[in-house]
């Protein structure tokens, strides 16, 4: 079960963002073997451009240094230099300017799957393996942790962490059929989709085209932003639904919906709905009405969406699920024997529980704002209330995390 020259063994389950920032992590620790077990036939991610801001860039560093050398090479902030501090500029439904949120430690954009690309780079390929979903666990004790798989194989390890994200299985193992297994729906679903950046500037000018933009109407908002050093649009445009029926949560999006759905909005948002190629629908399942009420059981824990799947009103799922990476690679790093696992577990449950939960209540509550549904139509509580929204993402220490954990785990 473990290497005779590693003292703790791991098993990582999902090889995504948050798995593979995880195991960067823990495998520079001399005393873990690590271990990632992927549903997939490869490594993937889906979706488009994510937010990775001053909080995820220091956690990318402190992990390994290579990812955040990676993340500048791939990395899209606003085009114009006299915009390179703005987070968002916000508008109004006809694209009248009201407000904008500053960001000077950064605020990039990059395509999901180009990073992941570049985290797998920085991943032996003798630890992954593939066509691995899991289909049980078996708390062993001081055995370990029994993984059993669709494919019919069995693997046991010192303890298992579950990066596998919103649908996670591991977090079904953790609470069986409680509402708190499971994700919910947000009240809110997202069209997606790309635009080439030349059809863009022809469409609504180079400003609007080359910079982040926030168009907040009634019921709906549309964000958009360069990704693959400006090459491309990404264009997110929400609205709003009280029910989500169907099973699946991406689903084709057609240009009818799509036009019907900011019917009301002005001629730039018309321009940009109108352009967007490749589309699908997401809809926005969190864990805000039913958070976990621990992030562990024993040898098992969750990390990332598994753990706190969120909205993406303040673009930041990702930017957590890289800061639990960092947290959790450090605290188990401590560890000398198998015996002191739970301790660790304990520890990154005390110091990121709170944080990543607050993070989907308020990301939740960002999308009323966006939608006018906070303030009705009072544009300047919005933008107090947007200014003051950010500071405690962004600005954590995440190195005092790391020596609060070590902290109780050590009592």
């Amino acid at each position: 079960m473990t290497s005779p020259s590693k003292s703790i063994d791991i098993a990582i389950v999902g090889g995504g963002i948050a798995g593979l920032m995880l195991a960067i992590g823990l495998l520079k620790k001399p005393n873990i073997k690590v271990t990632i077990y992927e549903a997939a036939h490869h490594f993937g991610e889906i979706g488009a451009g994510v937010a990775l801001g001053p909080n995820a860039q220091r956690a990318m560093e402190l992990i390994d240094p290579k990812i955040m050398d990676a993340f500048k090479r791939l990395a899209t902030g606003n085009l114009w230099k006299s915009k390179e501090h703005n987070y968002f500029e916000y508008r109004d439904d006809h694209g009248e300017p009201f407000g904008t949120t500053v960001n000077t430690g950064g605020q990039s954009m990059v395509y999901r799957a180009d990073l992941l690309d570049e985290l797998v780079k920085l991943v032996p390929q003798d630890i992954a393996h593939f066509a691995k979903r899991v289909v049980h666990l078996e708390d062993l004790g001081a055995k370990g942790v029994l993984l059993k798989f669709k494919d019919g194989s069995e693997a046991t390890h010192d303890c298992v962490v579950g990066c596998d994200g919103i649908k996670s299985e591991v977090r079904h193992y953790l609470f069986g059929d409680s509402p708190v297994a499971r994700a919910h729906f947000s009240g809110k679903y997202c069209h997606r989709g790309l635009i080439p950046m030349d059809k863009a500037v022809a469409g609504i000018g180079e400003e609007l085209a080359m910079n982040n933009q926030m168009y907040l109407g009634k019921h709906g908002h549309v964000l958009t932003f360069p990704v693959q050093n400006g090459k491309t649009m990404n264009v997110v445009a929400f609205a709003s639904k009280e029910s989500w029926d169907d099973p699946n949560w991406v689903v084709p999006s057609d240009k009818e919906h799509l036009l019907a759905d900011f019917k009301d909005f002005g001629p730039v948002v018309q321009r940009l709905v109108g352009l967007m190629e490749n589309n699908d629908i997401w809809a926005l399942f969190d864990m805000h009405d039913h958070p976990l009420p621990i992030y562990y059981k024993g040898r098992v824990s969750v990390s990332g969406d598994a753990a706190h799947a969120t909205t993406p009103h303040q673009g930041s799922g990702a930017a957590m699920a890289t800061e639990d990476g960092y947290i959790l690679s450090e605290l188990l790093g401590t560890v000398s024997d198998a015996a002191g696992i739970e301790k660790a577990f304990k520890a990154y449950d005390e110091v990121r529980r709170a944080r990543t939960q607050k993070l989907v209540a308020t990301s939740r509550e960002a999308g009323h704002l966006w939608e006018l549904e906070k303030y009705g139509g009072d544009l300047q509580s919005l933008v107090e209330d947007m200014k003051a929204r950010f500071a405690w993402i962004w600005d954590e220490d995440l190195e005092a995390e790391v020596a609060e954990g070590k902290r109780y785990m050590n009592e």
